[in-house]
């Protein structure tokens, strides 16, 4: 008996994605669940309330995690499929999940899928980008989201098996997008370091983005995506050093605001 699968997407202000989104999932998923955000302020709702597929509710911000775990509450599926508004399932990955869904019971709990990023007009295939492995399809009664505020992720209860084909991650379109998410993203980063009881030390702002821009540019051979793969490793090394001066500065007392969220 086939297996019914549901998706799960979390947006805010997404019109330029929410339709490329849904519109690569419409031949193998069942049901996609779209949770708009209520402080959108663009056509996001709209675009997805007009797919038949679509069940779209508007929510409160939660985190990334508790809007997630909020969005299974709604699915029907046996199986869950986590993609972000600003992705997209390759039409080989499609036929993939179609496949599975006809196919006898898997041992799998959960398929990790290779996330292909589509930055500044380039797809990166270089600097520890890609295939950039990420668990996504999973069986909701063996799986849960952990409680990170950023880059959060699955805890799965069994094994993991890989799907073969690319998810698309359509992650800057250009570098006020990149920017616009920085200052959260690097605000959460450094709240979540804290909670982990992580302490600030001088290395961290004169190693740490050092290092990791040889290891992106050279060692995995960042230079090969041209001026992309350079940008993105001193835009990811400028990541880090902020990162880490706000944990100095939240150790410090100063006022560090998080402010609402954006968009992976």
């Amino acid at each position: 008996m086939p297996v019914r699968v549901s998706s799960i997407i979390i947006a805010k202000d997404e019109e330029r994605n929410i339709g490329r989104c849904i519109e690569s999932q419409l031949n193998c998923i069942d049901e996609i669940v779209v949770l708009v955000d209520e402080e959108t302020k663009d056509r996001t709702a709209e675009i997805a309330a007009s797919y038949e597929k679509v069940i779209m509710i508007f929510t409160e911000w939660e985190g990334y995690a508790g809007t997630k775990k909020k969005a299974l509450e709604f699915t029907t599926g046996d199986w869950i499929l986590w993609i972000d508004a600003d992705e997209a399932l390759s039409p080989e990955l499609c036929g993939e999940i179609q496949k599975f869904k006809n196919e006898e019971e898997t041992e799998e709990a959960a398929f990790k899928i290779a996330r292909r990023a589509f930055f500044l007009g380039k797809w990166i295939k270089h600097g520890g980008w890609y295939p950039g492995y990420v668990t996504r399809l999973f069986k909701k009664d063996k799986a849960r989201f952990n409680e990170n505020a950023v880059h959060e992720g699955l805890e799965v209860d069994g094994k993991i098996g890989l799907l073969k084909n690319d998810i698309y991650h359509y992650t800057d379109p250009d570098i006020y997008h990149y920017f616009k998410k920085f200052n959260n993203y690097t605000s959460l980063a450094a709240e979540e370091l804290r909670k982990k009881g992580r302490k600030f030390s001088v290395s961290d702002i004169l190693l740490r983005p050092s290092f990791l821009f040889v290891k992106m540019f050279i060692l995995k051979r960042g230079f090969l995506d041209g001026l992309q793969g350079f940008t993105l490793a001193v835009f990811s090394s400028v990541y880090v050093f902020t990162k880490y001066l706000k944990l100095w500065e939240l150790e410090k007392g100063f006022k560090n605001e998080t402010g609402n969220h954006s968009e992976h």
